[in-house]
């Protein structure tokens, strides 16, 4: 029985789709995290944001930390890969944290806060950040702060 397949074209036309992001984990030595208030939305973020067509997703993350906090350094190992559902309107997706590192109080307080889309930014603890940022953001921060103890990637189901 002969195996009917698509044209390749067709066949990659057909491909799902899936968005992506990619943000990066900052913290100091007491497990606070840099959290910036966004200008167009009221859930508190990590730096980062939508990889771009043709872009890789640490590529996205440096690129954004660069433009949202005027950090310019290396980034760390994959903290977290989070498949996320789709809800609404927003299509299923899958979402990278990168390990930024240590920063210090002094460091986040002369951050430029030159983007548009920032309004304000800090260093928050778990608490905090939990009442801040949308349970999906929480849940890859508290498994990046896990990470980040283990030395293990996480691979996490959105809730």
């Amino acid at each position: 029985m002969a195996l009917d397949l698509l044209p390749f074209d067709e066949y990659a036309a057909s491909l799902n789709r899936k968005r992506t992001a990619a943000g990066v984990l900052f913290r100091d030595q007491a497990d606070r995290v840099l959290l910036i208030e966004t200008t167009y939305k009221t859930d508190w973020e990590i730096p980062g944001g939508v990889v771009e067509a043709e872009e890789a997703p640490w590529t996205t993350a440096a690129r954004e930390v660069r433009e949202e906090v005027g950090i310019d350094r290396p980034l760390g190992r994959l903290l977290v890969i989070q498949h996320i559902h789709t809800r609404g309107v927003m299509p299923e997706g899958l979402a990278f944290v990168f390990d930024g590192g240590l920063i210090t109080e002094q460091e986040v307080a002369a951050l430029p806060t030159v983007d548009p889309e920032v309004r304000s930014l800090g260093l928050y603890d778990v608490a905090q950040a939990e009442q801040l940022t949308s349970p999906a953001l929480f849940g890859r921060i508290q498994a990046a702060l896990t990470a980040v103890q283990t030395g293990e990637l996480t691979l996490r189901d959105a809730d």
